[in-house]
């Protein structure tokens, strides 16, 4: 993988406006919260809402060895003996995933489709005697699985005689078309920060650098993918227009261990053409486009199989600690499980990904806070539409809110029996933008208040984990926030 950077369409969609709109009680109640600052758009919305999902990195390297494939290889070499993409999406499921993106092409430039601009691809490999389509079987599995498809298409690709030159623009265009016009809906274009290097390039080889930003057109390829697919989100492709960055809909979240940074907002400046890791790991509390970051790491130490890692498949308990500094810090998670020879997903990942997502399950079947009386020191007009019961009433499209000038209240539940609980998950509304800065959560102790967590930024979903508390009584205070509170949940759990 390379260093990767992202892009975004900001302006809010008319679906969005429409969510908002259809908040405003009828004539007469309590007018919700105008949003604050950029809000996102319904397919960003959507996107969000997957919060955790798979990705499976499979094609020549897998049978070479190889990380990046030079682009030299054979398409003989693609040659798995028993593909089963049922097998491997159904262990994504039972994780907990909610999608899958596949490497339709890595760098190497070997197409997983039997694609007509090229002859690097599986049309020219023995495996099902040039017949097969691995995207195809990919996008089946995912439909009878119940997961949503997203695909990889390499920028960089080694292979291509044209690479770096306008031609090769076109020829992944071609490729783009093919993709979003063969295999049903896709949530999710992954395009990697890929700006060339070494390579085979038809037999020419050398060395190719491109600029990243002005090179690939992004914008054409954007307007291709909104005309083909406008639902699908974009990840990763900026291109600058004058002195600013236009981003996409979702962004790198700055590591490959799948944590982002502490706190992760939801937003990016367009004014800060030159961009850092801290941009992507934080985002930019004053930014002026709505682009949520996602975190991507792998089940091994390798992006692609490798038996001599077979022992190194991160344990549940990994995975959880990665759960919670992404999932938990407002990010989406992307989870990566490689394939090997078989075209099969190893036992031991497969024992993983169960153990995991027992756990995922085990650990937030139960919203303790349902069985709590639940106060707030300020109702928006007075108006139960924006009652604090709207926190524990499992719904995400109601909140709890307050009159504008009122930033700093706080709610408490009191439980008819102590609880004990260790996590805490916290979400705010987003159609209306990201309003909380700092927070605190009290409990009850010994007949005073103790503070049990605080932090910075709430966004789509915000997790504590501490150590086990038992009490009768909690309390969340918004402790400063850049507009009034719109806060979706305030769910309590306890691990097992």
């Amino acid at each position: 993988m390379m260093l990767k950077s992202v892009l975004s369409d900001h302006a809010p969609s008319a679906l969005v406006r429409l969510v908002i709109l259809c908040c405003v009680p009828v004539a007469g109640a309590t007018e919700p919260p105008a949003p604050y600052g950029p809000v996102p758009t319904a397919r960003q919305l959507a996107w969000q809402e997957l919060e955790f999902y798979g990705f499976v990195h499979f094609t020549v390297n897998t049978f070479t060895d190889q990380e990046w494939g030079f682009g030299d290889e054979q398409p003989a070499v693609f040659q798995p003996t028993e593909l089963n993409a049922d097998q491997i999406v159904a262990a994504c499921r039972d994780a907990g995933m909610k999608g899958l993106i596949l490497t339709a092409k890595h760098h190497d430039g070997f197409c997983l489709w039997p694609s007509q601009y090229t002859q690097h691809s599986v049309k020219h490999s023995p495996w099902k005697n040039g017949q097969g389509d691995v995207v195809q079987e990919f996008a089946t599995a995912c439909q009878k699985h119940g997961l949503k498809l997203g695909l990889y298409l390499s920028p960089w690709d080694r292979n291509h005689a044209e690479y770096g030159r306008p031609a090769y623009v076109e020829y992944y265009k071609d490729q783009i078309r093919e993709l979003l016009t063969r295999y049903g809906p896709v949530f999710e274009m992954w395009f990697d920060g890929a700006s060339g290097g070494s390579g085979y390039y038809g037999g020419q080889g050398g060395e190719r650098k491109i600029d990243y930003n002005t090179n690939y057109d992004w914008k054409g390829v954007r307007a291709l993918i909104r005309q083909l697919q406008p639902d699908c989100a974009i990840w990763c492709g900026q291109y600058r227009e004058g002195d600013q960055l236009v981003w996409a809909d979702c962004r790198w979240g700055g590591s490959e261990g799948g944590d982002v940074g502490d706190p992760c907002w939801n937003t990016l400046s367009s004014q800060r053409v030159e961009t850092d890791i801290a941009d992507y790991q934080h985002g930019h509390r004053d930014g002026d486009v709505w682009c949520p970051a996602e975190g991507d790491v792998s089940i091994r130490p390798g992006w692609f199989y490798h038996a001599h890692q077979d022992d190194q498949v991160k344990s549940p308990q990994q995975l959880m600690n990665i759960y919670y500094s992404c999932v938990g810090r407002g990010a989406n998670l992307i989870l990566n499980v490689p394939p090997d020879r078989r075209g099969q997903l190893h036992a031991k990942d497969v024992e993983v990904l169960q153990q995991f997502g027992q756990l995922l399950a085990a650990t937030f079947r139960h919203d303790l806070a349902g069985s709590a009386r639940i106060t707030a020191s300020h109702v928006r007009g007075g108006d139960p539409t924006f009652g604090p019961q709207q926190l524990v009433d499992g719904v995400r499209t109601t909140y709890w809110s307050t009159d504008d000038e009122v930033r700093t209240p706080e709610v408490v539940m009191e439980f008819p029996q102590p609880i004990t609980f260790n996590v805490v998950r916290l979400r705010e509304y987003l159609p209306l933008g990201q309003r909380v800065d700092d927070w605190a959560l009290d409990t009850w102790q010994d007949e005073a208040w103790q503070e049990y967590a605080r932090g910075t930024a709430i966004g789509a979903c915000r997790l504590v984990r501490g150590t086990p508390r038992t009490t009768s009584r909690i309390r969340l205070r918004i402790v400063r926030a850049a507009a009034c509170p719109a806060l979706a949940e305030c769910a309590l759990f306890a691990e097992p």
